[in-house]
């Protein structure tokens, strides 16, 4: 009986302390191996310059965790608060501590899908890129009118705008102004390959005023396939020595693209851009063109029209004429049109 109850109080206590280790080891694989993101498909932004303590703090403000205790002792014990790195950062619903603890201190951040399109000032495009990375408006604008930066390309403050092509980038999320630029500029030099500069060659323009007259023609129609006839058209008066006499670079001399109806006072500003009074193209892109006005101008459509005016039905068409009388009657209609709807400039 001694014997059977002293081997009672051994086991006892073994089996205890084994039941405790077994507690110890699965809370232990709980703060590292259970999934403890608490949003499906959520992004973690981490501003350049964060701290540590800055990270636990919008982990906490977005609500991003389950448990921010545990990824805190977690990550202390990983060394990740003297690793910490800027970016953007998928975190999916399935992610454990360690998973994701790696991911951050590694800095292997996912990148943003940047777009812009439909832009006019370089204010405007600011405002939309710093909506898509980390950089500020006020500092795209900064490097957007930097004189040596612009110089450094082989442009100028007219012709700048120029290396913007509106299209889909990849961008770490993290991407300073300047990087902006230095991309876009790349962008740039890749999209102007040979066969596009020769195209420009035989135009006789250089890249820059191939862009100047697509961003006329890209405020001229809102069709694509009308592009190349419009571009064609303004490419006869070119070759002609006529006037481009359009439209929109009245609107850019004058700072308002709300103009509906040109008047003759508008054609009388003092303006590089007005191009009712100079002649050729003006200094520079009064838009960001796209690449579909671009091309257009490379592949315009060889034909005799010299004059268009907006179709009276108000489709957004224009219709051509070779010879100024029949543009004129195409233009009484259209005043027609603008009286009947009230519509006085």
């Amino acid at each position: 009986m001694k014997k059977s109850f002293n081997k009672k109080y051994i086991v006892i206590p073994i089996v205890l302390v084994s039941l405790l280790g077994v507690l110890i080891v699965v809370k232990l694989y709980k703060k590292i191996y259970s999934a403890n993101v608490r949003k499906p498909a959520s992004y973690l932004y981490i501003p350049t310059g964060s701290t540590f303590n800055d990270v636990i703090e919008i982990l906490k403000r977005d609500s991003l965790l389950i448990n921010i205790d545990s990824f805190t002792w977690l990550a202390e014990k990983k060394n990740y608060p003297n690793h910490v790195y800027p970016g953007r950062y998928r975190l999916d619903s399935l992610m454990n501590n360690d998973a994701l603890i790696d991911k951050l201190r590694s800095g292997y951040q996912d990148p943003v899908k940047v777009i812009f399109n439909s832009v006019r000032t370089r204010e405007q495009l600011a405002g939309k890129i710093s909506k898509q990375i980390e950089a500020d408006s006020s500092s795209l604008v900064n490097w957007f009118y930097n004189d040596s930066l612009i110089e450094n390309y082989g442009l100028n403050q007219e012709t700048f705008t120029s290396i913007f092509l509106p299209n889909t980038y990849e961008f770490w999320w993290n991407t300073s102004a300047k990087s902006f630029v230095d991309r876009m500029h790349k962008e740039y030099l890749r999209f102007w390959n040979d066969d596009r500069k020769a195209k420009a060659a035989k135009l006789n323009l250089t890249p820059e005023e191939v862009t100047t007259l697509a961003s006329i023609v890209d405020e001229e129609t809102y069709f694509n396939n009308e592009m190349p006839r419009v571009a064609g058209l303004y490419i006869n008066r070119l070759r002609k020595r006529m006037h481009l006499q359009a439209d929109p670079t009245l609107k850019f001399a004058l700072g308002d693209f709300t103009i509906k109806r040109v008047l003759n006072i508008h054609k009388q500003i003092d303006s590089p851009y007005n191009t009712y009074k100079r002649y050729g193209l003006p200094p520079g892109p009064i838009s960001i063109p796209s690449i579909a006005a671009i091309d257009a101008v490379l592949n315009y459509e060889s034909h005799s029209y010299l004059y268009m005016c907006a179709k009276p039905d108000f489709s957004g068409y224009h219709n051509f004429a070779k010879t100024l009388s029949q543009h004129n009657q195409n233009a009484r209609e259209y005043q027609r049109a603008l009286n009947k709807e009230r519509i006085w400039r």
